[in-house]
């Protein structure tokens, strides 16, 4: 019956609507006497002046409506806006009317035959007409809520939302306007005291968290939605841990990095991730300062295609630069990004939130270790800001192929920040990662040669060249996360190298968010560190990922200890002995003011030798001279050592040796 009665109301048409007002417009009047004079009406006393009166603000309600597009609205997604614009018409009527009524009274009055009017009048006339016309628009809102809450218990989960604020509340909207999600929210649970026994949209607050058990019980609850996306991982993981409890089944919204758009919807609604579990509290970034800094500009990207290098084109997508230049040497991981950045300029097209000017998306696949094929590039697009994303990060892989860590991590860079110079680039950007400090290994190692040659360029230059360290990225191609997913999906073991071993972790929109405010905030040769916050064990990580895909640990899947493989270290760290670090206008950025200060006089030298030996394949020369260069490194020769031999074996390039050789001597 609801149903067929919403069906009607949905045919009505603004003609309708039109003749409805009309027939309000024409009684109120005389309910507003009545009301005026408590029903004591004598209608022949006032037929003639509430006649013209009735007409009177007939006209300017009328009037007043049309031009302002009344009839011209679409009233089943009315909303707090479309109440407010009602109020407004009406008020502007009514003031209308209030200066008319005068005059009519005035001319009355002097017509013996005629009794005068209340000057409340037009008032009480304006109040019941906005009611009346306010209630018949939002009988389709009222009609339609009720339908909405007459669950299909066939076919409908019935859900207990986590979190009423303004993420919950929006989340339970869609589920009410959309019933054939098969989504039925019953209640919300919160932590806020204030808001125990409300009722939101008609949903009751029944408790905290700790009474999830009771009302899952008693309210057969068949879902669970965690919808807090500014709460902190514990946060998370103690919910989860309740939840789990009970062995309902648990959900949540993306955390507010996730939440491009601002709207919370439902099929935002995923699987806890261990993302969740380690989230911290939301950072706070100067969007206005970051977009004015990117708005109009050409901007080029390395690694665009890689976990960093696409977050980085989406979150600078949004800053709308002129044009957005994606390099990367994997084609298909760069077409993916850059199709992503043209469906999305297609349906901000389509929704009308068009760009004013979106940007021009190019790929360029290339080779950064190509110097005339990156020249081509600057030639080409003459870019104004770069992003230095591109690297090769696994430490093991490095560890056994020192001549690709140097090629790509230390030649690459080069070539860039050379036509950088030669192309009057004026912001350089470079990511590293907290294996630069204190290296251990051939890839920490390679990116500190890195940073150097950064540090290097800005302090000859004096232009806005700046690095940036942060630890491991979660959900990245080379963190351990995917790894751990594949070995349970394969029902385990989960291998973890040491059971102390522990790391740095960010996600990945939260990495490139202070990205973005680093490139803003750094001066010209500066090193910029992300406080990473608190270091997480990885033999944790492993168990939680275990417990979140539904399985016991060491009972269905087994955790296995290998040992630490070559170049890896128990605990990284963030701070490099002689470097002075000190707070930024963001909390979350640390800068590193000496850094150029410290920089190794004959560095351009040693990098020249680091290329020769890269050139050649000389692994035990690259190790060599990183030794020399980075004070505190001490390189592994066993693995060198035995690819030196075989280097002998084939007759290795004797001349090449004795250059090496000697240019060691003489430093």
């Amino acid at each position: 019956m609801i149903n067929s009665l919403l069906n009607k109301l949905l045919k009505l048409k603004n003609s309708h609507l039109l003749i409805c007002d009309l027939i309000i417009f024409s009684i109120t009047p005389l309910l507003a006497l009545l009301l005026r004079l408590d029903g004591d009406l004598d209608i022949q006393t006032y037929i003639l002046e509430l006649a013209i009166a009735t007409i009177l603000f007939l006209v300017v309600k009328l009037s007043v409506f049309g031009s302002f597009g009344f009839y011209r609205r679409y009233w089943r997604y009315a909303s707090i806006e479309e109440l407010i614009y009602i109020a407004m018409l009406m008020v502007g009527a009514v003031v209308i009317q209030i200066m008319l009524f005068d005059v009519l009274t005035n001319i009355l009055n002097q017509f013996p035959f005629t009794d005068t009017l209340p000057r409340s009048l037009p008032f009480i006339d304006g109040l019941l007409s906005c009611i009346l016309i306010g209630a018949l628009r939002f009988s389709f809102r009222a009609v339609e809520r009720v339908s909405q809450r007459e669950p299909v218990f066939n076919s409908q989960q019935r859900v207990l939302i986590i979190g009423a604020g303004s993420a919950g509340v929006s989340l339970l909207q869609e589920m009410q306007r959309n019933p054939q999600l098969g989504l039925y929210p019953v209640a919300f649970i919160d932590d806020d005291p204030r808001k125990l026994n409300a009722r939101i949209r008609g949903i009751p607050v029944l408790g905290d968290r700790y009474q999830i058990p009771k009302w899952v019980q008693s309210l057969h609850i068949q879902k669970a939605i965690v919808a807090m996306p500014t709460v902190t991982g514990k946060v998370i993981r103690e919910i989860v841990d309740i939840c789990k409890a009970t062995g309902v089944q648990t959900s949540t919204l993306p955390g507010i990095h996730e939440i491009l758009n601002g709207r919370v919807r439902v099929d935002s609604i995923r699987d806890v991730r261990i993302e969740d579990l380690l989230r911290r509290e939301p950072i706070q970034t100067d969007i206005e300062r970051v977009s004015k800094f990117l708005n109009g500009k050409t901007v080029l990207i390395t690694g665009s295609g890689g976990s960093i290098g696409s977050e980085l084109c989406r979150q600078i997508f949004k800053s709308q630069p002129a044009r957005i230049i994606l390099i990367g040497h994997g084609e298909n991981s760069v077409f993916n990004i850059q199709q992503e950045l043209e469906q999305l300029i297609q349906v901000l097209n389509k929704d009308g939130k068009s760009l004013k000017k979106a940007p021009h998306i190019y790929t360029f696949i290339a080779d950064i270790r190509f110097r005339s094929r990156l020249k081509y590039a600057f030639e080409r697009f003459q870019p104004d800001v770069i992003f230095h994303a591109a690297a090769h990060k696994h430490v093991p892989l490095m560890e056994l192929n020192p001549p690709e860590a140097i090629t790509n991590n230390v030649i690459g860079t080069k070539n860039l920040l050379e036509l950088a110079l030669e192309y009057d680039v004026k912001h350089f950007v470079m990511i590293s990662t907290d294996k630069a400090v204190n290296p251990t290994n051939v890839m920490g190692a390679s990116k500190r040669v890195a940073e150097m040659l950064v540090l290097q360029a800005a302090k000859e230059s004096g232009k806005h060249y700046v690095t940036v360290r942060f630890g491991n990225v979660l959900g990245s191609r080379g963190s351990v996360v995917p790894t751990f997913k594949k070995q349970i999906a394969t029902g385990g073991p989960v291998t973890v190298t040491h059971p102390d071993i522990c790391r740095y972790f960010m996600t990945i929109p939260e990495a490139v968010q202070l990205v973005l405010q680093a490139g803003v905030l750094g001066h010209s040769g500066e090193v910029l560190m992300l406080n990473m916050g608190e270091p997480v064990k990885i033999v944790d990580l492993a168990q939680e990922l275990i417990r979140l895909s539904g399985y016991e640990v060491n009972k269905d899947i087994d955790i296995v200890f290998t040992g630490l493989r070559p170049g890896e270290k128990l605990f990284e760290e963030l701070f490099i002995k002689g470097e002075e670090y000190e707070p930024t206008q963001h909390k979350k950025l640390f800068v590193v003011k000496n850094a150029s200060r410290i920089i190794p006089k004959n560095l351009m030298v040693i990098v020249e030798d680091l290329c020769k030996a890269a050139a050649y394949n000389d692994a035990l020369s690259i190790l060599f001279l990183l030794e020399q260069l980075i004070p505190g490194y001490t390189p592994d020769y066993s693995t060198a050592n035995h690819q030196a031999d075989a280097a002998k074996e084939n007759n290795m390039n004797r001349n090449y040796v004795q250059e090496i050789e000697a240019s060691v001597v003489k430093r």
